[in-house]
């Protein structure tokens, strides 16, 4: 590929760069009442996400002039690296407890979560595995079973955290990778009947996915239980109307929605924003999608496709998943919303993807 470097799109810059600010406003808005409450400091949170934005947009800007090339040689390392980090988490007294899972490695409020980084590795190797030109992923057991076999393992020790949501959203991108590297329809058919089944007795095996399924169901029966989330998400949008009733004049965030700042944060941003807000928000994440998409369909190498696809499928599938549960079309996971949520490693993470892209783009036609 004798191609120059040309500059980065300019649009996808502009989606991030643009989601990235409203993120930055939106934690404050929706988490200020909570930090105050828990941390005495109405900025804990914002504070937090602006560091971790500087360091994310540091490492975007380093890996979006760093050729994309030289990270395929180092896919294998990566993906040891994070399977490493995948069996620490679960070792009691490395693996920190939050919210029930143990999927933090960390002192105190500061730590990384594993998970986060499995799904950018993942998209790494396999875009460097499926991307090799003697490849033949259209044969089931030599070609489609080995990459399957790889993220089910991944997946598996994602579940032992268990962080049902991370695994999905990693499952979700990698086959979108195995599907555009040529697996035939008939196998990823078959097989999907088989992850249904597999799904299913997952969440069957757990009472509180069983109670979330429920309560997408009907979640007024079990208001104050179960389906509480939803009908407070939708206590929230609700009254949002057209144009929202104003920046920061949110009343859901006061302990209504819980941890607002986090999986929830589309349902105060259309509180307070309304549906001008709301789809301002969409209308970014399709672009960025739509550029992603773009780049993956004009770089000339098979490698950085097959990586532009899995960043764009990674981020599709968590906004897809994040804003169906908020509005009510899906049940309650935890998932972030890219760039708009609180957190740390996600955030740092998704910047860093993002600079990977931004990267191919200076390749693309």
């Amino acid at each position: 590929m004798g191609k120059s470097r040309t500059a980065p799109d300019f649009w996808l810059l502009a989606s991030i760069l643009g989601l990235l600010a409203i993120g930055i406003v939106m934690v404050y808005s929706a988490g200020s009442v909570l930090a105050f409450h828990d941390y005495g400091d109405s900025f804990y949170f914002v504070k937090r996400q602006l560091l971790f934005a500087t360091l994310g947009l540091v490492a975007m800007f380093f890996m979006m002039n760093l050729d994309y090339r030289i990270v395929r040689k180092y896919a294998k390392i990566i993906l040891i690296i994070c399977f490493g980090m995948l069996i620490l988490v679960l070792i009691p007294g490395v693996g920190v407890v939050r919210g029930g899972a143990r999927s933090w490695i960390g002192i105190s409020s500061f730590g990384i979560q594993p998970s986060e980084f499995m799904k950018l590795g993942m998209i790494l190797f396999l875009s460097y595995w499926l991307g090799k030109e003697d490849y033949r992923i259209t044969s089931f057991t030599k070609g489609l079973l080995p990459p399957l076999a790889l993220m089910g393992s991944a997946f598996g020790l994602i579940m032992l955290q268990p962080d049902l949501g991370t695994g999905t959203v990693m499952m979700g991108a990698s086959l979108l990778i195995v599907f555009t590297a040529g697996a035939k329809i008939k196998h990823l058919a078959g097989l999907a009947s088989i992850g249904v089944l597999g799904f299913i007795g997952l969440i069957l095996a757990a009472p509180y996915r069983l109670q979330r399924i429920t309560a997408f169901l009907d979640p007024w029966s079990d208001p104050l239980g179960a389906g509480y989330q939803i009908i407070q998400s939708l206590y929230a949008i609700g009254p949002g109307g057209l144009a929202g009733l104003g920046l920061g004049m949110s009343r859901q965030k006061y302990s209504y929605v819980p941890e607002p700042q986090t999986d929830f944060i589309f349902s105060i941003l259309a509180e307070e924003l309304g549906f001008i807000g709301g789809m301002l928000v969409l209308l970014l994440f399709l672009i960025l999608v739509w550029r992603g998409m773009r780049v993956a369909m004009t770089i000339d190498d098979t490698f950085g496709s097959l990586l532009a696809v899995g960043i764009v499928g990674m981020v599709a599938v968590q906004v897809v998943i994040n804003i169906g549960v908020v509005i009510g079309l899906m049940p309650v996971t935890g998932i972030t919303l890219p760039l708009i949520s609180y957190g740390g490693s996600s955030l740092t993470l998704m910047l860093t993807a993002f600079g990977i892209l931004l990267n191919l783009s200076r390749y693309a036609r």
